[in-house]
């Protein structure tokens, strides 16, 4: 029989405003990791570096890396690995503040999909949190109205498939360990890394310079100008995510999942710091809407999640 945990929500809480600096920090670099490298290769790397260190702790007998149901666990993993692709992709096209409002659109499909397809009854506040949600996309994407093109739309479809990934965690993932779970993840992210790059260098795309090659790029052996950038989203990545777990752990999950919306302050924070990325006033108002409406859905579903 497991231990049990006490709730210690204070804690939990903590914890996870913790881990959202981290991200809001680390995720800030993919820009200048863009520049010269590849987003095939940098899942490759980066998962090479992140499963040693997720074996070791499976060593250390903090968690089991073998999955119960390995369809489940992969076909789950294959979605999440879909998200997060668009969503690392945008990083190199859009500003940071947009990507994260397209990836936190998430419980907003969640609760579409649940409707509309698992036919589970959603109740009038939940709607009313759909509207919200989509008030602010529509507000962080009329900063840019100008120069709205198909690339803005990715960081959505980001949330898109990482709202089907936190379906089929709870549908088809349930008693299955975290640890199995990243583990997965990383191996999909590194195998669509190898078959991308297999398929451009046959097909011979001629990638640009600059972070428009990001999703162009093969292989590219001169690593010294990104390779340490990548070490620090592998080990911060593994860090953070390893925090999301345990404040999820000790914590109510409908508490603990509103100090999640964090990353809305660290990271445009670090990105204005850092990048030099100003904040628009609809930027703003746009990340207030979609915080509310999330805030709204944590409390009412209780929902948990899984990042990265």
């Amino acid at each position: 029989m497991g231990d049990f945990i006490p709730v210690n929500n204070r804690k939990a809480g903590l914890i996870m405003v913790f881990a959202m600096l981290i991200v809001g920090f680390i995720d800030n670099y993919i820009v200048v990791i863009a520049e010269t490298a590849s987003l095939w290769q940098f899942q490759i790397i980066r998962a090479g570096l992140a499963l040693p260190i997720l074996i070791i702790i499976s060593a250390f007998g903090m968690g089991r890396l073998r999955p119960v149901r390995w369809w489940a666990v992969y076909f789950r993993s294959f979605l999440t690995a879909l998200s997060m692709l668009f969503y690392f992709g945008s990083l190199a096209f859009v500003p940071f503040s947009d990507a994260l409002v397209g990836l936190f659109t998430a419980p907003i499909f969640v609760l579409l999909i649940s409707a509309f397809f698992l036919r589970q009854a959603i109740g009038p506040t939940r709607v009313i949190a759909v509207f919200i949600g989509f008030l602010g996309i529509l507000l962080v994407l009329g900063n840019t109205a100008e120069e709205f093109n198909y690339i803005s739309l990715l960081p959505a479809i980001g949330g898109f498939f990482y709202a089907c990934g936190s379906i089929a965690t709870r549908q088809l993932c349930m008693g299955e360990t975290t640890l199995s779970m990243l583990a997965a993840l990383l191996v999909i992210q590194a195998f669509i890394g190898f078959v991308a790059i297999f398929c451009l260098s046959t097909f011979g795309f001629d990638a640009p310079l600059g972070a428009d090659g990001f999703i162009l790029r093969t292989w590219v052996w001169e690593m010294s100008p990104f390779i340490w950038w990548v070490v620090l989203q592998a080990v911060g990545a593994t860090v953070g995510v390893g925090l999301i777990f345990r404040a999820y752990q000790i914590g109510d999950a409908s508490y603990v999942s509103i100090y999640e919306y964090s990353v809305f302050i660290f990271g445009p924070s670090f990105a204005w710091l850092l990048m030099d990325q100003p904040i628009a006033t609809l930027q703003v108002l746009g990340i207030l809407c979609i915080t509310f409406a999330g805030v709204m859905i944590a409390l009412r579903s209780g929902s948990t999640s899984l990042r990265k």
